[in-house]
């Protein structure tokens, strides 16, 4: 894999839970802030959608900020009745 080498400043305190995580997972600092780095931006990504659904769905259904309160009770409602 090709790759760019950077530079990162951090403290002591996290770089040695880095370093710690590290060695127990049995991987190189690089690897584990690597797989850290895209932990994160796929988490980003996933909210982003998450928000970007509700955001449609307000304009769908003509929502007020609220009646979030009370669509989500309803929306709990009719799963739990589903259940039994």
């Amino acid at each position: 894999m090709a790759g760019s080498t950077v530079n990162i400043s951090f403290n002591k305190e996290l770089l040695a839970e880095i370093d710690k995580t590290a060695k127990q997972e049995a991987r190189t600092r690089s690897e584990l802030i690597r797989e850290a780095a895209r932990l994160y931006i796929g988490r980003k990504n996933r909210w982003e959608r998450i928000f970007a659904f509700g955001s449609r769905q307000v304009q769908r259904l003509g929502l007020q900020e609220e009646d979030v309160v009370s669509e989500i009770k309803k929306y709990r409602a009719k799963k739990e009745s589903r259940k039994t």
